[in-house]
């Protein structure tokens, strides 16, 4: 265990954290590690929403370059920003253990959602799903690493703005005034870190997949499944979410218009042998079956319009 793993990272302070968690991780399985934070484009471009920059993996791009080039080992993630089909010779090594998967909007108080309100979130699902449940509202852009988006909702007039409950939960900076958004479906992914490396890397392929927690890397991989076959990488409304609930996993995903109006839901249940250790085989294509069934009856026709209309 002589080499030293060299750990790629944004340098925002939740992305650190993350980063921080691996090192630790790797640490205590006796491994020698160095953080090499990087500034990606989407932690630079905070004026332009994240759809209209034309290109999924936003914030990984930069890191993958980095490995590329040999100037880092392996990369950290947040799950949910990275594009599921990964650059050729990069390969996920290991999911961490998840957190909340839950949305939450954040207040400055009591809401009275049958008035007009402004709410403010970068996601599109996010924006769907709450114009679906509330169309007299109004929705606005919100970009910036997790401080900058909280300090922006007490600078502006706005009722709420919407944030990974993960996220702020993991650099402790939970507001006191927040309501969990339970009826909205998460994005694929969320609440779950990702360790990629260079596939021909050996060394940290093997000493990263120790890090794998299996529960984990299952339901990520159906909710991936979904949205891989959708097709909506970051530019179209898509949750998804897999949970083991006792002897089964459970799966529901959805795609919406842009505003909001369609919505479409799919559902599916794989029962499992071993519910504790999931160490049995189990039928992982939930997740593409579920997207198919979206497809044919009316996705094809829905996402041909989210790619038109985003194109516009």
């Amino acid at each position: 265990m002589n080499k030293t793993i060299r750990i790629g990272t944004r340098d925002s302070q939740l992305a650190l954290w993350q980063a921080k968690t691996v090192q630790s991780q790797l640490e205590n399985h006796g491994y020698k590690t160095k953080l090499v934070p990087v500034k990606s484009t989407g932690d630079l471009v905070l004026d332009t929403p994240l759809y209209e920059m034309g290109i999924t993996g936003i914030f990984t791009k930069t890191l993958d370059v980095a490995m590329i080039k040999g100037d880092v080992d392996i990369a950290v993630h947040s799950m949910k920003d990275v594009p599921t089909m990964l650059p050729k010779g990069i390969i996920q090594t290991a999911v961490l253990e998840r957190a909340a998967t839950d949305d939450i909007l954040a207040t400055k108080g009591d809401i009275d959602y049958e008035k007009p309100c402004t709410i403010a979130t970068g996601s599109l699902r996010r924006k769907a799903q709450w114009l679906h449940r509330y169309p007299h509202h109004s929705v606005v852009d919100l970009r910036g690493n997790v401080n900058t988006r909280l300090q922006k909702l007490q600078d502006n007039d706005w009722q709420g703005a919407i944030f990974a409950k993960a996220g702020l939960e993991r650099i402790d900076v939970l507001p006191d005034t927040y309501e969990a958004l339970d009826w909205m479906i998460p994005a694929p992914a969320q609440g779950a870190m990702v360790v990629v490396a260079m596939e021909n890397d050996t060394f940290s392929v093997e000493a990263t997949q120790k890090l794998n927690d299996l529960k984990t890397d299952i339901c990520t991989k159906i909710e991936r499944d979904f949205l891989r076959t959708l097709e909506g990488g970051c530019t179209a409304p898509i949750g998804a979410l897999a949970e083991v609930v006792g002897n089964s996993i459970q799966f529901r995903g959805c795609l919406f218009s842009l505003d909001g109006q369609t919505k479409l839901e799919a559902a599916k249940e794989i029962s499992i042998p071993n519910p504790q250790g999931l160490e049995h085989p189990v039928r992982l294509s939930a997740g593409k079956d579920a997207a198919l069934e979206l497809l044919e009856n009316g996705g094809a026709e829905l996402m041909a319009s989210i790619k038109s209309e985003m194109n516009k």
